[in-house]
């Protein structure tokens, strides 16, 4: 918590209510056809595309001749196929309407994209499959159809991962962003101000957050500025011509939640609403009913059992496999650590492990040997706050060390630690016993679970976030772990490793 500057209470510029009703709502209606013209350019581009991909599985069956020989009484020219391409461009445009592809949600994963454009190409290409079985017609190759799917799936694939690359773009230079407005500083209200800070591609830009208490103390949330209390909600949303509202507020603040929901409908934006149960994840929460009447059990961490077992056993097969395949780039490195510095080529350092327990971490050394003298020196120019240490430009870090950070290459020999137990594939980073002892009470929750290779945090802006950011991020993976949470969270490790944003 910082104090802020001055009296931001002075800062505060109140608009006349001719003047708002010409400002916000203009910003708004601009934003909204900037979405409608997004929305008709992601259209056409996928219309373009279904085509390129018919005519390409065309190409590749008949002029390339790839697959079973054909004569001449199974050659079929296209214009027999433009019924089934024209078919295909309809049929692909609405079954990806309503898999929800043009609705521009924000938030919507790669991954989601790209197993709804499968599932579409799949069903479509069915429907072909069925109408060819049940039309008979004059010669047509079965090769075709499959192409076709094949193409589908690689072309508009491919025309996702761009059109997401360029709507990225633009989102982090503000442009077509929506400003949103979080009121609540509680731990869900932190949480969501995390998430769409450090995922700008998501399309928000964050303004501020109202808080009763902390606009009282004048204190900001790391870099999350307080922009007044929960009555100020009305002026604020006019003065910083915000879009969308998230409600956070914990329980005992509910009593105002009509009241706020109100205000928002008033003045025309976007409210949505966290649900919060003592502030618990609501994956910890099983609901059932007897007669209608709801009845509302607590579940336990989702990470035992036969959870714990598969984790386990995805662990061992992936590290081993890792462990195999980086061999050779391992020696590499090794080499080139030795003819670099003086030292040793693996560090060892002790660290803390599920349940509190010790053990011995093994990384690359990217630093000179008298590193750890050096700390106390460089404590002041700590970037990072709270327990832990992270410096840009450290002076410690070798020539050859601060290549291996910035592609996290220094963490290859953490996959023999992986195969041993002490951490898993995908979990909390693993302290150092000193940084445990500066814990707070809540921190402690990380230490929970096995500690990870990598994280939710790694993949969420890694070094560029705060001490309570990353914890906050390990505590809502401990409570909504999943299989599938694991496998999205090592497929988006590999673009944050190549793109090196945040590691130092």
């Amino acid at each position: 918590m910082t104090e802020a500057a001055g009296n931001p209470a002075s800062d505060l510029r109140v608009l006349e209510p001719d003047q708002v009703a010409g400002s916000a709502p203009a910003s708004r209606s601009g934003r909204r056809r900037a979405a409608a013209v997004t929305r008709a350019c992601l259209i056409v581009a996928d219309l373009l595309l279904v085509n390129l991909a018919f005519i390409t599985a065309y190409v590749v069956r008949y002029e390339l001749e790839i697959g079973p020989n054909l004569n001449e009484f199974q050659y079929a020219p296209l214009s027999f196929y433009l019924p089934v391409q024209a078919f295909l461009s309809v049929s692909m445009l609405v079954t990806l309407t309503l898999k929800g592809l043009y609705s521009l949600r924000h938030g919507t994963e790669l991954l989601d994209e790209l197993g709804a454009v499968v599932s579409a190409a799949t069903i479509n290409v069915a429907l072909v499959v069925v109408l060819f079985f049940m039309l008979q017609p004059g010669h047509y190759s079965r090769g075709v159809l499959v192409y076709t799917w094949f193409s589908l799936v690689l072309f508009l694939g491919l025309g996702k991962i761009a059109a997401r690359a360029v709507l990225g773009y633009l989102r982090r230079k503000g442009i077509g962003a929506r400003r949103m407005l979080v009121i609540g500083g509680g731990y869900m209200g932190k949480m969501i101000m995390q998430q769409i800070a450090s995922r700008p591609s998501l399309g928000y830009t964050l303004v501020g957050f109202l808080d009763d208490t902390a606009w009282a103390m004048r204190a900001h949330f790391g870099r999350f500025a307080v922009l007044g209390a929960t009555d100020d909600v009305e002026e604020v949303i006019r003065r910083e011509r915000v879009d969308d509202v998230v409600i956070a507020l914990p329980s005992h603040s509910h009593a105002r939640l009509i009241e706020i929901v109100e205000r928002c409908r008033r003045l025309g934006v976007q409210f949505r609403l966290v649900p919060d149960l003592y502030e618990m994840s609501l994956s910890r929460v099983d609901v059932d009913d007897v007669a209608g009447i709801p009845l509302i059990a607590f579940n336990q961490v989702s990470i035992h059992g036969v959870n714990l077992f598969i984790k386990r056993a995805m662990d061992i097969i992936l590290a081993a496999c890792g462990l195999l395949l980086a061999a050779i780039p391992m020696a590499i490195i090794a080499i080139l650590i030795k003819l670099d510095s003086e030292g040793e080529i693996i560090f060892r350092q002790t660290r803390v492990g599920r349940g509190g327990r010790h053990f011995t971490l093994y990384k690359f050394r990217t630093m000179r040997k008298d590193a750890e003298a050096l700390l106390a020196q460089l404590a002041a120019h700590n970037e990072v706050g709270g327990p832990i240490f992270k410096m840009k430009n450290d002076p410690r870090c070798t020539r050859v060390g601060r290549v291996l950070r910035r592609l996290s290459l220094d963490e290859l020999p953490q996959l023999w630690n992986v195969l041993k137990g002490d951490i898993s594939l995908v979990g909390p980073r693993a302290p150092i016993p000193r940084e445990v002892e500066r814990y707070e009470e809540w921190h402690k929750k990380r230490l929970e679970v096995t500690p990870g290779l990598t994280g939710l945090w790694q993949v969420s802006g890694r070094s560029s976030l705060t001490f309570d950011e990353m914890v906050m991020l390990d505590i809502y993976y401990i409570e909504n772990w999943s299989l599938g949470l694991d496998l999205k969270i090592l497929l988006k490790t590999i673009p944050a490793v190549l793109g090196g944003s945040g590691a130092y």
